[in-house]
């Protein structure tokens, strides 16, 4: 493809995209085909020779569109938000355009110094401490996900805590409501399931409780294992429940453990500062700290930025210099190498698109988008909080609310398969997309509220579709329930 044929291919790619993001409410919100219907669609063979690229967009819109899930849908509630905007989305075309492969400050010096300029202003928007800049001790790092920051976090306290051979029993603490990456990074790294304990929670807050979390510790100290690494969690998958990340610092400084805090999702909310309590217990405590971007904050999958306090461990556990990427720069110890910061030794250029959104919408942009998706949250749990047919989670301090519709009469068991029936008739709509979860043994209703394109009216008006799909449903029950429940829940 020369630059003129790009340049023209180009102008379409972008007006098919614009024209995409104009009309996605005319889609149905999750995708209506059956498993394997795109993959007969295609041709089981590649083609022999070249085709034009109008064939390639023609084909998107005709067999992959009615396989696409739709979340930038202002009826995707299911899960948390991915954001993709216009100026994140041109900053990857960008990177892409560049191809660069940033694994050393040598290979693309750019690459590297805007990382490390970026994550400095993102860390000083959000309040975190000034040992978490690149400029002092600690530094940060963009990570695909947040489950590779938690990987990343584990390696580095493993290696603080002297596991490099693994060879004495090391142990993690995560809460029932931790992400399951933790408990994967905990395979990973070689301590398996066994190497995970699991910390009691507040029945009514769900947050980590530091009093069993002392205990455990105790124990496992008592029976000769090692605590490696405690796992906080500032907004939490299933509830966006908050742990208290200083009583449970105190709990690792007292026994010098690592403490990680996962605010991949709430994290971005402290760019106001209403929300600056997120950061309570970071800056005395936290030894790493994660949180992404390319959730709530506008910037399209994949960007997660890792802070350390102290880069020392992460470096001496991840560092590797074979011949062939040997240079002057790196030698000399003058530059960043963010290879040594992450499990893959390539890595894109993803500084662009975190870059451009924060240009274009600047702080104060930031700020409305995160406040817009708290505000309208509020309102629907107002109007859920006001309704008898259904039952409120409290606290729902972010853009998530957790909601049981009551089925009076019915078992709870009958009860959960109700719920459960009900989100698969408001999924089947198109308008609207819910994801559920357990709370204290009941199944419950999530609804994720931050969408870029998604305002009051499109909450309103899915409200209503629920009180009705709700009274709809109740007049038939039970007869039209289904026989079992799904054997496992969503989990982001």
């Amino acid at each position: 493809m020369t630059p003129e044929e790009f340049r023209r291919h180009g102008k379409q790619a972008i007006d098919w995209i614009a024209d995409y993001l104009a009309g996605i409410e005319s889609y149905p919100v999750m995708s209506q085909v059956k498993p394997g219907d795109i993959r007969h669609a295609l041709p089981s063979e590649p083609p022999e020779h070249g085709e034009p690229f109008e064939n390639v967009l023609s084909d998107l819109g005709r067999i992959l569109l009615p396989g696409v899930t739709h979340w930038q849908h202002p009826g995707f509630f299911a899960y948390f938000p991915s954001n993709a905007s216009g100026p994140a989305v041109l900053g990857d075309l960008l990177s892409s355009g560049l191809g660069v492969q940033g694994m050393l400050w040598v290979t693309s010096p750019a690459c590297t110094e805007l990382e490390t300029v970026v994550v400095d202003w993102l860390a000083g928007l959000l309040g975190l401490p000034e040992h978490f800049r690149t400029d002092a001790a600690g530094g940060g790092v963009i990570q695909d996900s947040a489950s590779s920051a938690c990987l990343v976090a584990l390696l580095a306290a493993l290696h603080r805590a002297g596991a490099d051979g693994i060879d004495r029993d090391y142990t993690l603490y995560v809460s029932s409501q931790t992400h399951s990456s933790l408990e994967r990074a905990a395979r990973i790294a070689g301590l398996g399931t066994a190497g995970v304990r699991v910390v009691d929670v507040d029945q009514d807050t769900l947050a980590m409780d530091p009093g069993h979390l002392r205990a455990l510790m105790d124990q496992d100290r008592a029976a000769g294992a090692v605590p490696a690494m405690v796992c906080a969690t500032v907004g939490t998958t299933s509830t966006t429940a908050v742990d208290p990340v200083a009583a449970i610092g105190e709990v690792c400084a007292e026994r010098g453990v690592w403490l990680h805090v996962d605010a991949a999702y709430a994290g971005v909310a402290a760019i106001c500062p209403e929300f600056r309590w997120l950061n309570d217990g970071v800056s005395e405590y936290a030894d790493s700290y994660a949180t992404n971007p390319h959730k709530w904050l506008l910037t399209n999958f994949d960007c997660t930025v890792l802070w350390t306090a102290d880069r020392a461990p992460l470096l001496a556990a991840l560092s590797t210099l074979p011949e062939y990427l040997r240079n002057a720069a790196t030698t000399a110890g003058a530059v960043i190498d963010y290879r040594d910061w992450q499990v893959p030794l390539g890595r894109r250029f993803r500084a662009l698109k975190l870059w451009s959104v924060i240009r274009w919408y600047g702080a104060e942009g930031l700020r409305a988008h995160i406040r817009k998706g708290v505000t309208l949250a509020a309102e629907l749990a107002g109007w859920v909080a006001a309704d008898p047919g259904f039952e409120l989670h409290e606290p729902h301090p972010f853009g998530l609310v957790c909601l049981r519709p009551l089925w009076p009469g019915l078992a709870e068991e009958e009860a959960d398969r109700a719920t459960t029936r009900l989100m698969e008739l408001l999924n089947a709509s198109g308008s609207m997309y819910l994801t559920h979860t357990r709370i204290a043994g009941r199944v419950v209703l999530r609804m994720a509220i931050g969408g870029v394109a998604t305002e009051r009216r499109h909450v309103e008006q899915a409200w209503e579709h629920i009180r009705w799909e709700h009274a709809a449903l109740s007049r038939t029950l039970p007869r039209t329930l289904p026989q079992t429940l799904p054997q496992t829940l969503p989990h982001e």
